[in-house]
């Protein structure tokens, strides 16, 4: 199901509004990015805040959480002004999110999901998610570990799509409305390439040194080999040719680890190491 461009987004957020509100106590599972943030805001606005504690956004933190992304959660949180913590996550422990097949993410969010019921538990409360509609159509073997932990989805419940969230954090003024997505660290990883704590930390240098060199919007994708494969949109291709000539971007990717650094002429496309996905597919143990 989509929203209607004649739906007005007054009565979209009504309807979010409602939709979380029906629940008593909340645990956000917290990114940072916009579509999770929407959820905080709308769940903060939904409960009574006279009750103490109703709501908590909760971010995991681990190796495949970017530097920036811990930072950016912390300080969205705090405009939003829901209560916030962290918890410390082991899914770079579990043999079926390392050997990284399609189902990576599956594991990934079923360890987030474990850490967050205790949570839950004690605060009888319902965890929420971020996924939106736009997400229900693209590989997310995450959404099924989040149906098994009976996790609820209100934007994709109610058929509201990636513009529209954006739309809806804007009416809520979050400084976040506008950024560009940025899934976890993992997912840059090529599908059978072992997730490891160090090839983690050396895509994270990698995207960290294009951020301040003024790229925003970007992959580094790592392949076998400890290729860097460099997506960012077209209109960047000039800049990244020259930060070659005037900063050596490849000396400074070997310094970091890489073997070999190309640029993805196609673009930057999220998910397209989902792309040709056929022989990895497996069934989660």
């Amino acid at each position: 199901m989509s929203v209607h461009v004649s739906s007005s987004l007054e009565s979209i957020k009504a309807k979010l509004l409602q939709r979380i509100g029906s629940f008593d106590n909340l645990v956000v599972a917290f990114s940072g990015g916009v579509d999770s943030s929407v959820v905080a805001a709308a769940a903060l606005a939904a409960v009574d805040r006279d009750r103490s504690g109703a709501c908590i956004a909760v971010t995991a933190r681990s190796p495949s959480l970017a530097s920036w992304q811990a930072e950016l959660s912390r300080r969205v949180a705090s405009e939003i002004g829901i209560e916030h913590q962290f918890v410390e996550t082991d899914e770079i422990d579990r043999p079926g999110y390392v050997r990284n097949h399609s189902d990576r993410c599956f594991y990934c969010k079923q360890t987030l999901y474990e850490f967050l019921q205790p949570i839950a538990r004690q605060r009888n409360a319902v965890i929420l998610s971020g996924t939106n509609a736009d997400d229900l159509g693209d590989h997310r073997p995450g959404i099924r570990a989040g149906n098994d932990a009976s996790v609820q989805t209100p934007l994709a419940d109610l058929g509201i799509d990636k513009q529209t969230v954006r739309a809806i954090a804007l009416s809520f003024g979050l400084s976040n409305a506008d950024l560009p997505a940025s899934p976890c660290l993992s997912s840059r990883i090529a599908y059978g390439v072992e997730v490891t704590p160090e090839r983690l930390a050396r895509i994270d240098a990698a995207e960290s040194w294009l951020r301040a060199h003024g790229i925003g919007d970007l992959r580094v994708r790592l392949h076998a080999g400890e290729l860097a494969r460099i997506e960012v949109p077209p209109e960047q291709f000039s800049r990244i040719i020259e930060l070659q000539q005037s900063e050596s971007l490849t000396e400074e990717f070997a310094t970091m680890g890489f073997s070999n650094v190309t640029l993805d002429l196609r673009g930057l496309r999220s998910g397209s190491l989902n792309e040709g996905l056929v022989t990895l597919s497996v069934t989660p143990e």
